[in-house]
């Protein structure tokens, strides 16, 4: 087996099927002459023991010699496909990547950096992985590799991408509360394209993202608003933050300064709803990266203004009281309106599914990562807020709460592990309060 001449793909692929092979091979036999035992040697053919056999020398140094062959065999090949797996091609492109909680990030040789793994096609190329804080596992399914990204210690893998497309990379190691988040992808592209992309100078309005990305920011904060672990980028600088400092609520403005400090002192100013998570980058990002994070915030911010952000849509919600009917109005149209508001609560449920509810609140009753749903409205429960054991009742305005700020006050006996959910509509709130209130 020559190392330069197959990819990792095919190395593993040829050590599975061989392996599944046998597996199957010696499955089929044995269960077979199983079969033919117990049906020739039955009781009722022969009810007697009729032989007195007591040793067969040649049988058995054929199950002896044969199974250590076929496992020497298994070794060999797997010990093959081992050495080209860690056999590196001379050629072979290199790409740092850096695993963080909770996402990825790759640095080129010229000094590129990108959240995405982006390699021409039918090239070696070698990843050598890094962690800056835990246990992860760079793990490409569709090329068969997968290697620890281990603290203080730099391992590597290498493949060839021989198809153009898209590839998912994971982390297959738990690595925290946002470890199902920690996916991203290899962009397989022609010589060409990734020529042109390798050496495109980024531009100036995609640098700040770029080190958002390198550092891990991306992994925890959003861009478009959904919630996340952290608090989401988009419409950050400018607006109104309720923070926790020395335990005490204050509202500050997100502008520069604070944002700064942000950076710098994540824990100092807590934004409300949200755990003392983040490390410090205090010392790991120069001045010059500083200010195009800085900028990139204030550009996105005013980009949400320009498209309409949520101001602009409470400006249109606020009009829409007008547009209520007038006496007279004929009873089609209400009937219309409260099928539409019917739909709305038959959609509960999917819309629990897929902001991941339902992953650890139960609908029947039963005990998971959160408090069932089951049962849940009006139901007096404990909770602690500020550190106190408070008992008040489930009802609207509390599971409002519980959706919105989830830290503000966790059900006695649960973990804080719950992210805050910002952007549900009003009536998607009360589509859910409705739900729950009927669920018994």
């Amino acid at each position: 087996m020559n190392p330069q001449l197959i990819t990792t793909t095919e190395a593993i692929d040829a050590v599975f099927f061989y392996i599944l092979g046998i597996s199957l091979l010696l499955f089929i036999g044995v269960t077979g002459t199983m079969v033919f035992f117990v049906v020739k040697y039955h009781r009722k053919r022969h009810p007697e023991p009729t032989s007195d056999v007591q040793k067969h020398l040649g049988l058995e140094i054929t199950w002896t010699i044969v199974p250590t062959l076929i496992a020497l065999s298994m070794f060999w090949y797997g010990w093959q496909g081992y050495i080209h797996l860690s056999t590196v091609p001379e050629n072979a492109m290199e790409v740092d990547v850096t695993g963080r909680m909770w996402s990825w990030s790759f640095e080129y040789e010229n000094g590129k950096t990108s959240d995405r793994l982006y390699v021409p096609v039918n090239t070696p190329v070698k990843v050598d992985i890094h962690s800056t804080d835990v246990l992860h596992s760079f793990y490409i399914p569709a090329f068969r590799v997968k290697k620890d990204a281990v603290p203080g210690m730099t391992t590597y893998v290498w493949f060839t991408a021989p198809d153009i497309g898209s590839y998912d990379i994971f982390c297959a190691e738990y690595c925290g509360v946002g470890h199902s988040s920690m996916i991203t992808t290899v962009e397989v592209l022609t010589r060409d394209e990734f020529r042109e992309w390798y050496e495109k100078e980024p531009a100036a309005e995609s640098r700040g993202r770029d080190i958002l990305s390198r550092n891990g920011c991306l992994g925890c904060h959003s861009l478009d608003g959904s919630s996340g672990i952290g608090p989401t980028f988009q419409g950050l600088y400018g607006s109104s933050r309720t923070v926790l400092i020395d335990g005490e609520e204050q509202t500050v403005t997100a502008d520069e300064d604070y944002l700064r400090r942000s950076i710098l002192e994540p824990n100092a100013e807590l934004v409300k709803g949200f755990q003392p998570m983040m490390p410090s980058y205090e010392g790991k990002i120069p001045e010059e990266d500083m200010e195009a994070i800085i900028s990139f915030m204030q550009e996105i911010s005013e980009e949400e203004g320009l498209r309409g952000g949520p101001e602009s849509a409470g400006q249109e919600e606020t009009a829409k009281p007008e547009e209520t009917a007038q006496p007279g109005e004929d009873e089609d149209s209400k009937e219309q309106e409260e099928e539409q508001k019917q739909e709305e609560d038959v959609d509960v449920e999917a819309l629990l599914q897929e902001k991941g509810c339902t992953g650890c609140h139960s609908l029947d009753g039963t005990r998971m990562v959160g408090p069932t749903f089951k049962g849940l409205f009006g139901k007096e429960t404990t909770i602690l807020r500020n550190g106190e054991e408070i008992t008040l009742t489930a009802d609207a305005d509390y599971i409002k709460r519980s959706i919105q700020q989830p830290q503000a006050e966790v059900v006695k006996g649960y973990p804080p592990v719950m992210p805050p959910s910002s952007d549900l509509s009003e009536e998607q709130m009360e589509a859910i309060v409705r739900f729950l209130e009927a669920l018994k």
